[in-house]
């Protein structure tokens, strides 16, 4: 559309009609024939489709401006994509590769801090969010001896802490990673662009508007349809754990540190998936999560959903044995379903030497005790 065309969608309203359509055809992603039916996986699917819009809205209508970025959290306690990480903080900043920034800040004492330039997004048709550069304290970003850190993000190679942006960057994400959310600080950062004194932002503009509107509620859309078709392509392989298409997940915005599994389960009430994995090779963490059907972690404040790297109880021999079940067979890594009989797993070793693969089993909880 013209600038001019934009305009008039803003006088006439047809922007927000335009807006709202694709909001309720997004409704059909709930509906899909393959998806569970039942009132509580569905309830928990309108709700998601509302989590998105929340995300989009601070994305595109309230921190979009690239000369003047901000941090928000793209995902968190409850607003969650793509099997979202309980141990994970994150962050997300828009910015234009064409241009340099800051960012700034303390490092806290969270277990791992990495950063990820991004080019694309899930708005787009091809729904690729790929990395363009990457920086992480399993590598070269380092603080001061003061705590403090400094990050420049250019196209061309600066001295110290410096992510790599090209051209076509449209933002920055930051993945602050917990051992233990209770004793570990996070990393405290601000970004901003490198612009001269006095400049502000400009008043809001119509076209503009029109334009955000308009990917506030692409995003929508593209986000619940490729993890409804992730969720799909599980459902031939219920209850077991096979390796991710490690390509794909750095297409979406996976971390290029991680190795990443993810499945389906599909449980009785009086059934339990018991996952082993033989040995934990040398790394810096790993974990395993429950989700819904949509591919939102379950509710890590309340409910033990996921075991971790330090959370985990280790056998005699290094092994380690993890129940997934709806009751507690008194097992020490044991995973609430809470109450769902379906829904999806994911599994992920973080700076691992070697890659490991976990197996899995069904049995009857009752045999566990």
């Amino acid at each position: 559309m013209s600038n001019k065309d934009l305009v008039r969608s803003v006088e006439d309203g047809s922007a927000w009609e335009a807006f709202c359509d694709t909001l309720k055809e997004t409704g059909k992603q709930i509906m899909r024939p393959e998806a569970p039916a039942d009132a509580f996986t569905r309830a928990e699917g309108w709700r998601y489709l509302t989590r998105l819009t929340r995300i989009a809205l601070d994305m595109f209508m309230e921190c979009s401006d690239r000369d003047f970025p901000t941090f928000y959290r793209p995902s968190h306690e409850t607003a969650k994509i793509g099997a979202d990480n309980p141990d994970n903080y994150y962050q997300r900043a828009e910015i234009n590769g064409k241009h340099d920034y800051r960012i700034t800040g303390t490092r806290g004492t969270v277990a791992y801090l990495g950063l990820i330039a991004i080019a694309g997004g899930y708005e787009d048709e091809d729904a690729n969010m790929r990395s363009v550069g990457a920086i992480d304290t399993h590598g070269d970003l380092t603080a001061n001896a003061d705590g403090t850190i400094e990050i420049v993000l250019s196209r061309e190679p600066k001295p110290g802490n410096w992510l790599k942006i090209t051209d076509d960057t449209i933002a920055v994400l930051v993945r602050q990673t917990f051992l233990d959310r209770s004793q570990e600080t996070i990393a405290d950062l601000k970004i901003e662009r490198i612009l001269e004194d006095g400049v502000v932002p400009a008043p809001l503009d119509p076209a503009e508007l029109a334009e955000n509107l308009m990917k506030t509620a692409g995003f929508v859309q593209g986000t619940a349809t490729l993890f409804a078709d992730w969720a799909q392509s599980f459902l031939d392989k219920p209850n077991e754990l096979p390796p991710a298409d490690q390509a794909y997940c750095q297409k979406i915005g996976g971390d290029p540190n991680i190795f990443y599994y993810h499945s389906y389960y599909d449980l009785a009430e009086d059934e339990s998936l018991v996952v082993e994995v033989p040995r934990i090779p040398d790394c810096e963490n790993w974990n395993l999560q429950v989700d819904n059907y949509w591919m939102e972690s379950l509710d890590y404040r309340y409910l033990k959903i996921h075991v971790n790297k330090h959370t985990a109880k280790y056998n005699d021999d290094g092994s380690v044995q993890i129940v997934i079940g709806e009751h507690d067979p008194g097992h020490p890594n044991w995973l609430t379903t809470a109450g769902h009989r379906k829904g999806t797993l994911g599994f992920r070793w973080i700076g691992a030497q070697e890659i490991v693969h976990p197996t899995t089993r069904v049995v009857k909880t009752d045999s566990l005790k």
